[in-house]
């Protein structure tokens, strides 16, 4: 889907809008921690960089869904329909705050997955824990042992990061908290928040539960997983906050969640794909850690269906892997239909998004979610 230059001023707009409430959120707290040291100070500072750094996808979508949910009228100003449901706010720099937290709580998660999987890089580049890593073994110390040392200097960074994490979660909480929004919306946002917590939280114990071989690696599992872990708080949270803040009714919401589920889905399939088959060069990520890892994916749960797994199980989760052996493994997985069963459940995934575009959802609102969705295909990272 081709998107207009005013569409994209627009986006421009939302994004520096977004990005000034997430530099005052965040440079609040930097300024506060500098009481506690240059060490707790460093934190906040690597951590504004890195989140300053995102694609706002969450706050985007929460955004332009808002302000298409608003839409009463050409040129219609927005204090003149402000209270068409008992429940709107017509308040949109508090849809920004909110959008803004979101984008917090995206990189808290972040942090604790690369805690959890113990990655260094994202996106190409070092990340929080990547960055104090290298600080750390940077300083000179005397009479340690090099092995007693790297191992401390790994500890100091994940703990950064698992820190950093759950100051992060206590920010958007606060955020959440302070809406200037009615005692009901607020409350409502809030058990938003904390379901979206709980089911991000469960799927990244399905995921590890999956990769070191506690839960049983079923398909149906891993979709389960994949929707817990990426869906509900990528896709689900920000248009649910966005009908509630817009006072659009239940019926509307409950709607849009549906299609953040399918479109959420059909993202981390993307994703997986994305890890194991696509071009690091464009996506940036070690391109065969997910092997290594021993990740169980859809992917990999097709690839146990056929005769090809007895010559890909010996080499997947090795993490000692190289690169002709990720190759092999790799040509393995294509030439057995895993790479295209995926593709078909995106597509799936995909087609039931677009069946949900009836009446129920404001033609505004589809624009946008439609927009998404061509956003998804042909993605390379």
């Amino acid at each position: 889907m081709t998107v207009t230059s005013g569409a994209l001023r627009s986006r421009t707009d939302l994004c520096t809008a977004i990005e000034n409430e997430l530099s005052g959120l965040i440079g609040k707290r930097a300024s506060a921690a500098t009481a506690y040291g240059p060490n707790f100070t460093r934190l906040w500072e690597l951590a504004g960089h890195n989140v300053l750094g995102g694609k706002f996808v969450r706050p985007l979508l929460l955004m332009e869904t808002y302000d298409a949910l608003r839409q009463r009228g050409t040129n219609q100003p927005e204090q003149d329909h402000r209270e068409t449901s008992p429940h709107a706010t017509g308040h949109r720099e508090t849809a920004i705050s909110i959008a803004a937290a979101i984008e917090l709580l995206h990189y808290s998660f972040l942090l604790h997955d690369d805690v959890i999987d113990g990655d260094l890089v994202r996106r190409g580049h070092p990340n929080l824990i990547g960055s104090l890593l290298a600080e750390a073994q940077a300083l000179p110390r005397n009479n340690t042992a090099e092995g007693a040392r790297a191992g401390s200097d790994l500890h100091w960074a994940q703990t950064g990061g698992i820190l950093m994490g759950d100051m992060l979660l206590a920010a958007t909480h606060q955020a959440f908290a302070r809406a200037d929004l009615p005692h009901e919306l607020r409350l409502r946002l809030l058990d938003l928040l904390e379901h979206t917590i709980n089911e991000t939280v469960a799927g990244e114990q399905l995921d590890v539960g999956l990769g070191d071989g506690i839960i049983d690696p079923h398909l149906e599992t891993i979709l389960v997983m994949c929707g817990y872990k990426t869906a509900t708080y990528t896709f689900e949270l920000p248009l649910r906050a966005a009908a509630a803040l817009a006072g659009a009714d239940f019926a509307v919401e409950n709607a849009l969640a549906t299609a953040g589920r399918h479109l959420g889905l059909a993202f981390q399939l993307q994703d997986d794909l994305l890890s194991t088959f696509g071009d690091p060069r464009r996506h940036g990520k070690d391109p065969f850690s997910d092997l290594r890892e021993g990740k169980e994916t859809a992917i990999i749960a097709h690839a146990r269906t056929t005769g090809a797994w007895q010559d890909i199980e010996p080499f997947f989760g090795r993490p000692e892997l190289n690169g002709a052996e990720c190759e092999y493994v790799r040509r393995h997985l294509a030439d057995c239909g895993a790479e295209t069963f995926v593709n078909g459940l995106i597509e799936q995934q995909l087609q039931a998004f677009n069946d949900l575009l009836t009446s129920t959802i404001p033609s505004a609102v589809c624009t946008v979610l439609l927009d998404l969705a061509g956003q998804l295909e042909g993605r390379q990272s």
